[in-house]
């Protein structure tokens, strides 16, 4: 019994810290965009932008306009003017309220807070909050013809119809497994130590259990990095894709070094207090001797009795 219960709390410690990090750390708004925060400074996620609006202004050109620019002349030009933007407040300031309004979004979705109908349409985000956000920035900071910046409805799918009901089914899923998990790792790792016979070599092997936990949910990080990388589509730039997944999943990437070092320290501590205390030499017990006595002198055998001497008469 003893043993089931360690080698279920080993099972349970990895995936109750994969439940707790994507249902408290992936669905709170206020860390998201503060883990996201940074990204905007990375050159590999300034390239992509840069990238990308260019094309993006490149192919309205071509749409709305009669005059077609030669892309070969305008589009170096277009990413050195998007590259000195994403140097700047403004582009930090519109990057965070993205991040918000997107997760939002998505957030609202998962969790059906709205009027029953989402399960049949997309999850649309509309960034013309954005667009006036740094727009109000922009004149706050009295840069020239600010004002006249116009703020249009752009909407974005972020989430498909058809994989909105099973990604709130596993939504849901993830905020119960995300509370439970972890408090049964612990009740079990509690109990099945107070059932072991041997008490000290349960805690060992439960820290080692633990620590190899940690280990293996380390490799699994580092694994759906490469494949979630390789599944990207080509035009999908890899370097900033990469970024973004490193930021999302640095804390449990602590969680599972804390795992793998607490672990091995919890195990490394029990096994050197057990032979440290078998290698300590007994204490000798202190036998009272009984003080000697004085003994009395044997005593001298008795005086023969004298005989009577005869009178002679």
């Amino acid at each position: 019994m003893s043993a089931a219960l360690l080698a279920l709390t080993c099972l349970l410690v990895p995936f109750g810290a994969l439940a707790c990090w994507a249902a408290y750390d992936l669905a709170d708004t206020s860390r998201y965009v503060t883990t996201m925060a940074p990204l905007a400074a990375d050159p590999s996620v300034r390239e992509a932008v840069a990238d990308t609006v260019g094309d993006g202004i490149l192919r309205a050109v071509d749409q709305h306009l009669d005059i077609r620019p030669v892309p070969g002349s305008v589009r170096p030009f277009l990413r050195d003017v998007v590259r000195s933007f994403t140097q700047t407040e403004a582009f930090r300031l519109a990057w965070d309220t993205g991040n918000q309004v997107t997760h939002d979004a998505v957030l609202r979705a998962l969790r059906d807070e709205g009027d029953g109908t989402t399960a049949a349409h997309p999850v649309i985000v509309d960034f013309a909050p954005v667009t006036d956000q740094v727009k109000r920035q922009l004149a706050r900071d009295h840069v020239p013809l600010a004002a006249r910046i116009p703020v249009q409805h752009t909407a974005v799918s972020v989430l498909p119809a058809g994989e909105l009901v099973s990604l709130r089914k596993g939504y849901h899923v993830l905020e119960v497994a995300g509370f439970w998990l972890p408090l049964a790792a612990v009740g079990c790792a509690a109990t099945g130590i107070a059932l072991a016979v041997r008490r000290r070599s349960a805690v060992v092997a439960t820290a080692l259990g633990t620590a190899l936990g940690g280990g293996l949910l380390a490799l699994a990080l580092a694994v759906g990095r490469s494949l979630t990388l390789a599944d990207l589509p080509a035009d999908v730039p890899h370097p900033a894709a990469g970024a973004v997944y490193d930021a999302l999943t640095g804390t449990l990437r602590t969680v599972c070094w804390l795992l793998l070092g607490l672990g091995l320290t919890v195990a490394l501590a029990t096994w050197l207090t057990r032979y440290l205390r078998a290698g300590r030499p007994a204490r000798r017990r202190r036998t009272t001797v009984p003080a000697p006595t004085a003994t009395a002198a044997p005593a001298s055998p008795p005086a023969p009795a004298e005989e009577p001497t005869r009178a002679r008469v």
